[in-house]
């Protein structure tokens, strides 16, 4: 029985200590501030990609409706260049969610206690998912879903803006249409058939609705939450030093 009660307690693992001196909150005050701060700075670049296709949106309008005979050519060379524009700031928000993860995880972890009197003591494998990320840093979000946020918050409205000034240009400058075929041989750009260059700018926009609607629809159906998530990962702890333990005792 002895022996019995022995073993049950070397393979009990130890209660999980905790932060709670003033010298690891102060850390992570400063740590909290410094992460928020990365993050504003990485979200103020995603505003400045966004004004450039505002302000290149302008000036492809102004030129393509500065007279009736010319030609509609800079409102695609201006969705070309919005598009460079989404993928660059979909790349930058990547970088921004990696900041504003960390933040989170503070301020759930460490904050929420505080707020719910609970103190200042943070369990060790629930600090485990930040210090896991400062270790060995990834992205906490795809490269598609980041294209689908910037789609639906600005870029859509650009590209639908710009789509519908294409056709109002072609459809009104120099005088109305009256048949589908004027409608097409207007549209031709340079070797380009008319008709070819309007079924791609329709697949175009059907591809950037699809894909917005579609990142919107993972992204409602995914429930995950910042919680679940260090839930996760302390039951992911727990099983590691489990294991840990258990091969120390042979």
């Amino acid at each position: 029985m002895d022996t019995m009660d022995e073993t049950e307690a070397d393979h009990e693992l130890p209660p999980a200590e905790g932060l709670c001196g003033p010298s690891e909150v102060t850390a992570l005050s400063h740590l909290y501030r410094a992460e928020v701060y990365r993050s504003t700075v990485w979200r103020q670049r995603l505003d400045q990609t966004t004004n450039w296709a505002v302000i290149s949106t302008g000036i492809g309008l102004s030129v393509a409706f500065a007279n009736e005979r010319a030609s509609p050519f800079p409102i695609v060379l201006v969705g070309m260049l919005c598009i460079v524009f989404l993928m660059l700031e979909a790349r930058r928000y990547r970088f921004f969610y990696v900041w504003r993860f960390r933040a989170r995880v503070i301020e759930i972890a460490f904050y929420v206690p505080i707020l719910r009197g609970e103190g200042t003591k943070i369990r060790i494998d629930r600090g485990t998912a930040l210090s896991d990320d400062y270790e060995k840093p990834q992205y906490r979000i795809s490269m598609l879903r980041c294209i689908g946020r910037r789609l639906r918050r600005n870029y859509g409205w650009i590209f639908a803006i710009l789509g519908a000034a294409y056709f109002a240009k072609i459809a009104i400058h120099p005088v109305d249409v009256t048949s589908w075929e004027q409608l097409f041989r207007r549209a031709h750009i340079g070797p380009i058939p008319g008709w070819v260059a309007i079924t791609g700018g329709c697949l175009f926009h059907v591809g950037w609705i699809f894909m917005a609607w579609k990142t919107w629809w993972d992204e409602r159906t995914d429930k995950t939450k910042m919680a679940d998530f260090l839930k996760s990962r302390e039951d992911m702890n727990y099983v590691r030093a489990a294991n840990a333990h258990d091969s120390a005792l042979g």
